[in-house]
């Protein structure tokens, strides 16, 4: 990591302390433990699913497989760091890197699952519910209290110059499992070696990706969260959707590409070209003052003109608006904020905490904030053919071409997405 990074990290930490000093005198806290959370087994197993730290655990300390471990964070003191260390053969005992930022906090390596002493008014975050101690009475001692931990998601939502540092490289690493992966469909592989391609590129393994990676070849394109990975090339190769991410300190990339194949139809290929068209003018759309939910509008409005343009919707653009048909071709919404979460948090709230849901008619819509500078989102505009939402649309008399639907629908799907952020005078595009 270089001296640059971890200056821009001991600044985070920095101002992580005066921002968490402000909310706990406001919350009148002398204390708060934040909870690593550890990994629980499967059901009548003896095996654990990959983990995740906490998020507001990793925000301080930047590593995102502690577990067991504990973060106390105080007024005007060091922050405490209680990390699980015990001695075992089994596993790699925990160590942490040689780094500056370490010696921004007390640490103590402890043998035991113990929980740190607490003093004061305290408040405890994190998954305690699955602690020896949730069911103990701690006077003093408040657990999860949902208006402190709304107040550190809003904080968490406006990233520092570290943290967007971070998700710039975590894209980078990322970009070069999408070149791997194009290069592998090329090549005429099949989705797990199209997986396999991606993962090694990209440096990293299954267990440590931030979301499960969606690689969709053909009809599968058009599975929004498709899950499997065919063993076997097909035949015909229509197309390759790849949603696929990185991790880099914690931080998240989020990136989807799609790509014409050699037996697609020639209008898959511009419809393809047109939604990179697409995302690159929403992309410049990105600016403080600006509502995420004016640029999903303005999503399904070029959506409508691409329908028509391709002669997919023989009406007009702001019919295909009007009567749902966009909604059809692309029932998610344009984005979500994007940090140590890939869906991250505060995005569905409004700056004083109160609930600003997702529109009826945009219901999966997962950030509905006003830009700010700070912010980090992703962009990522959509057009499928899914049968489940299109076949009602036959029974109505809306000019839809459906022979060339039908001819589109092996194709499954185009997303292109790429990840934000928000800057004082616009925007800066993290994807390379």
């Amino acid at each position: 990591m270089s001296n640059t990074l971890f200056t821009l990290q001991l600044e985070h930490i920095a101002h992580l302390q005066r921002a968490y000093a402000s909310i706990l005198a406001e919350h009148k806290l002398d204390s708060l433990a934040i909870y690593s959370g550890h990994a629980s087994v499967h059901f009548a197993d003896d095996h654990t699913p990959p983990f995740q730290t906490y998020g507001h655990f990793m925000h301080w300390v930047g590593l995102a497989d502690v577990q067991h471990s504990w973060l106390i964070v105080q007024p005007e003191k060091r922050p405490q760091l209680y990390l699980y260390a015990p001695a075992d053969f089994w596993h790699l005992p925990t160590h942490l890197p040689d780094e500056p930022w370490v010696e921004a906090f007390d640490i103590h390596l402890c043998s035991d699952k113990n929980t740190p002493p607490l003093t004061g008014q305290t408040a405890m975050m994190g998954d305690i519910e699955s602690l020896a101690i949730s069911t103990q009475p701690m006077p003093n001692v408040a657990r999860q209290p949902e208006a402190l931990v709304t107040a550190l998601d809003e904080l968490r939502l406006f990233k520092t110059p570290y943290e967007i540092a971070c998700i710039r490289e975590a894209n980078r690493l990322a970009i070069a499992g999408h070149q791997a992966a194009q290069a592998a469909f090329i090549g005429a592989s099949g989705e797990l070696d199209i997986q396999l391609a991606y993962l090694g590129s990209s440096r990293q393994r299954e267990s440590n990706v931030p979301y499960q990676n969606i690689i969709g070849l053909n009809e599968h394109a058009g599975v929004l969260h498709y899950q499997h990975y065919d063993l076997h090339a097909p035949k015909q190769r229509y197309s390759l959707l790849v949603d696929a991410g990185r991790r880099f300190r914690g931080y998240c990339a989020d990136i989807t590409r799609t790509y014409a194949g050699p037996d697609a139809p020639a209008v898959f290929g511009e419809l393809v070209t047109a939604m990179i068209g697409l995302k690159a003018e929403l992309v410049r759309g990105v600016a403080p003052g600006v509502s995420f939910l004016a640029l999903h509008e303005q999503m399904h409005h070029h959506l409508g003109e691409i329908l028509v343009a391709n002669d997919v919707f023989k009406g007009t653009a702001k019919q295909a608006v009007a009567e749902g048909v966009t909604r059809a071709f692309c029932p998610h919404g344009l984005g979500h904020s994007l940090g140590l979460q890939v869906h991250d948090v505060a995005g569905l709230r409004n700056p004083d905490g109160t609930p600003a849901p997702a529109p009826v008619k945009h219901p999966a819509l997962r950030l509905t904030r006003t830009l700010r500078p700070g912010m980090v989102v992703t962009i990522e505009p959509g057009l499928y053919f899914i049968n489940m939402l299109l076949e009602p649309l036959r029974n109505t008399s809306l000019p839809l071409n459906w022979p060339l639907i039908d001819q589109l629908s092996s194709c499954g799907g185009i997303r292109i997405e790429d990840n934000v952020a928000v800057t004082e005078s616009g925007y800066v595009n993290l994807t390379p």
